[in-house]
């Protein structure tokens, strides 16, 4: 019985020794892929601005999201759709305004952020007649945030949902790209604020994987306590060596 026991915790503790591991390892591939998102996103940012992309193109973020691009054209102020936002500056709202590109389609651009009493257009300026744009590339973030859904039919935005803005602003005179425009920063006393897109992303998981490879070393250390010490009393007791088989 007392064999059994032994033999249960070891099983145990070879089961935990070995979870530990694979999150370890894990936490170490993370650790690459995350190196390589900061490298490449820090490469597209500061890079000099490309063209836009057509409606067509086929993107894909490991190459395009966050590429530094430039438009021009003509903004629809009628058509803009403020969606909540959480930022440096606080609380407030996005204001993303189609623009009709010079080329015939439509780019969704993220003008920047305005607090709650800006929310009004009359209180804020538009720009007039064609403009150059100059921005961050970004997908479509569609369906709503983490804990709330775009509610379309009472106004109620939490996430760029580049599709759902295009089919609620009725933007059918042109194809709609199917990416955003973050706007570039401006002026310190421009409203909306651009240039707010954060790019810093926490890099944790060497950190992690030290943990749980202590974690593993600690279980191992106990295991291999739990063996010589079984041994030593079962040598002192004059039973037969410890071994992984029933009575």
């Amino acid at each position: 019985m007392v064999r059994r026991r032994v033999v249960s915790v070891l099983l145990a503790g070879a089961l935990a020794l070995a979870g530990f591991v694979t999150l370890g390892v894990w936490q170490l591939h993370r650790l690459v892929w995350k190196e390589a998102l900061i490298e490449r996103v820090e490469r597209h940012a500061h890079a000099s601005p490309a063209s836009a992309p057509g409606p067509d193109a086929l993107l894909a973020r490991v190459t395009d999201e966050y590429r530094r691009v430039r438009l021009r054209g003509r903004f629809d102020h009628e058509r803009e759709t403020l969606v909540r936002a959480s930022t440096v500056l606080g609380a407030g709202y996005w204001v993303l305004t189609p623009l009709r590109t010079s080329d015939g389609f439509w780019v969704v651009v993220n003008r920047g952020f305005v607090p709650p009493e800006l929310r009004e257009r009359a209180r804020r300026a538009e720009p007039a007649g064609e403009q150059e744009v100059t921005g961050l590339l970004r997908f479509s973030e569609p369906g709503g945030s983490l804990l709330q859904h775009n509610d379309t039919a009472h106004e109620r935005w939490y996430s760029r949902d580049v599709q759902a803005i295009a089919t609620a602003r009725a933007l059918t005179e042109a194809p709609v790209a199917p990416y955003f425009i973050d706007a570039a920063a401006g002026s310190a006393a421009e409203w909306p604020r651009p240039g707010l897109t954060v790019l810093h992303f926490s890099n944790n998981h060497l950190v992690y994987a030290v943990t749980w490879f202590a974690l593993a070393a600690m279980v191992a250390g106990a295991i291999g306590y739990l063996v010589v010490g079984e041994r030593r009393l079962r040598r002192l007791a004059g039973a037969p060596p410890l071994a992984f088989a029933a009575d």
